[in-house]
């Protein structure tokens, strides 16, 4: 049985007071936080086997090794990857999809190519495929947005042709909880033999998701966006990409044989992965995938669906606030606006009440200025999140709503 009470008695952070109030943490589309599941794992490494990985011929790093490629194992089977060597840890879903554009990109990309992208985009899916345009001549073209925040995909053919190389898009939107029509715009893709890079920064945390159902070519994702460690995240490829894709960086572990004026290099995944890696946060992302399909990823979307009705409903309720994106099938984020209140005052008043949330442009400028607005609060939501947190939240936004009654906005 899914039961957020008992979840939460495994997130030792939410004991917290802010400000002598119970914390409500409303800001997990930013990060999340770990149970103690997670920070065990953790500890246990630093502990008991710490340790490089792959290079020693003794048990600490054995032992190290075993836990680092068992962990991979992990996270590929919690996203449906045929084979673990599909998988490559990363610092997170930005480092992923700059390695992409870097790798792929730059091999396969010349002038007069196109990138496809949208409106939707969070910086780090935007700004990799603004510079390899630069690099290699091709050039951008968009999915753009309609009413309430949702892709217009009824011309998607003329968006999409043959001069597309690569499309690039969010599973779901982080300052919307806009859920994309992923399988179409895959689709048409691959019509015209185009790759798509899928950001599932917003997805794979939060609901079931499977990269051969979904047949995207690449998704890049983070650890820290799903109860794991920051500073960790994967890139999941098809075997065939990964293969015939030049290194990312160069150095230690990914090499074959180095020759003082040319090297030759291992297959993925450790082509792509020079250096010493981050091994705890590979072992506790591990821990983290563990912990979440033991709830079942059915069970956190359907709660987190329940929990965005129940914020929708009590936020209608309140004069003077606009709330953004779509009404139904959304992911678990709500961005609003009090009118005639800075959404950094709302937020720092909300604080004061124990209610976290994030205020800003969400690492999404054009989509602001699509809405009209420099920034929004951003209320986000995970598998610790109750009713009461938003009853707290709904609370103190009468509190905002009084200190700044007759204030004019500025």
């Amino acid at each position: 049985m899914f039961s957020v009470d008992k979840i939460r008695l495994d997130f030792p952070i939410l004991e917290r007071l802010i400000h002598g109030h119970p914390m409500s943490y409303l800001d997990s589309t930013a990060t999340t936080q770990k149970p103690v599941q997670v920070l065990n794992a953790l500890d246990d490494y630093y502990r008991r086997y710490n340790a490089n990985v792959h290079r020693g011929l003794y048990l600490l790093s054995e032992e190290a090794t075993e836990a680092y490629e068992e962990a991979r194992k992990k996270v590929a089977r919690f996203i449906g990857a045929r084979h673990s060597s599909e998988v490559i840890f990363t610092r997170g879903t930005t480092e992923s999809l700059n390695l992409v554009a870097s790798t792929w990109g730059t091999a396969n990309l010349k002038p007069g190519d196109e990138i496809v992208t949208t409106e939707l985009e969070h910086h780090s899916n935007l700004v990799p495929w603004q510079m390899l345009a630069q690099r290699t001549g091709a050039v951008l073209r968009f999915i753009r947005l309609a009413e309430p925040g949702v892709l217009d995909i009824s011309n998607i053919g003329g968006i999409i042709t043959n001069r597309t190389k690569i499309v690039a898009f969010a599973h779901v939107s982080n300052a919307l909880g806009t859920i994309n029509p992923v399988k179409e715009i895959i689709a048409a893709a691959h019509a015209v033999g185009a790759i798509v890079v899928l950001d599932g920064a917003q997805s794979v945390p939060h609901m079931p998701v499977n990269v051969v159902d979904l047949d995207c070519d690449f998704m890049a994702f983070s650890g820290h966006k799903m109860l794991g460690p920051t500073g960790i995240g994967g890139l999941y490829g098809k075997a065939a990409l990964l293969d015939a894709m030049p290194p990312y960086q160069g150095g230690g572990e990914m090499i074959d044989d180095v020759q003082l004026e040319r090297s030759t290099y291992k297959p993925a995944p450790a082509k792509f992965e020079a250096g010493t890696p981050d091994i705890a946060g590979a072992i506790g992302f591990g821990a983290a995938t563990d912990y979440l399909t033991t709830l079942g990823m059915e069970n956190v979307r359907a709660h987190e669906k329940s929990i965005v009705t129940y914020a929708l409903e009590a936020m209608s309720n309140l004069d003077d606030i606009d709330v953004y994106g779509p009404r139904d099938d959304r992911g678990g984020v709500v961005s609003f606006n009090i009118r005639s209140v800075h959404a950094h005052d709302t937020a720092q008043v909300l604080d004061e009440f124990g209610v976290a949330v994030r205020a800003g442009h969400h690492c999404a400028q054009p989509l602001m200025r699509w809405l009209k607005v420099p920034s929004t609060v951003r209320a986000s939501f995970y598998v610790y999140t109750t009713t009461d947190d938003i009853d707290r939240l709904v609370g103190a936004l009468h509190k905002v709503k009084e200190l700044f009654a007759g204030v004019a906005h500025t």
